[in-house]
């Protein structure tokens, strides 16, 4: 399954997502707001697109309409108060996919 994790920047909480579950899923992660932001391709490519905030799920609508009618948008509810790779961080960005997933691997 082909994830792509979104959060503001790109930088902390989206990569740290990216990056722990690369063995689970193909991922990618990208920011709503960065230098490099997010791109119609990049939604094309995703099954599954996992925002941290509600926020950005919005703001994809805004921005491409026709994608976010046809891709599962998620949000995690992950404030953007954490660094990259930071242990509080990894263990709640487990704990909700774990139960985001959990339902379709049983």
């Amino acid at each position: 399954m082909n994830v792509l994790f979104v959060c503001n920047q790109g930088q902390n909480r989206s990569r740290t997502a990216a990056e722990f579950f690369k063995d689970r899923f193909n991922t990618k992660s990208v920011g709503i707001y960065s230098t490099n932001p997010v791109t119609e391709k990049q939604l094309e490519w995703a099954d599954t697109i996992i925002v941290m905030e509600d926020h950005q799920r919005t703001e994809i609508g805004k921005r491409f309409p026709k994608q976010y009618l046809k891709k599962r948008i998620l949000s995690l509810g992950i404030s953007d108060v954490y660094y990259y790779n930071q242990p509080e961080l990894i263990e709640l960005l487990k704990t909700k996919i774990d139960t985001l997933f959990e339902p379709l691997i049983e």
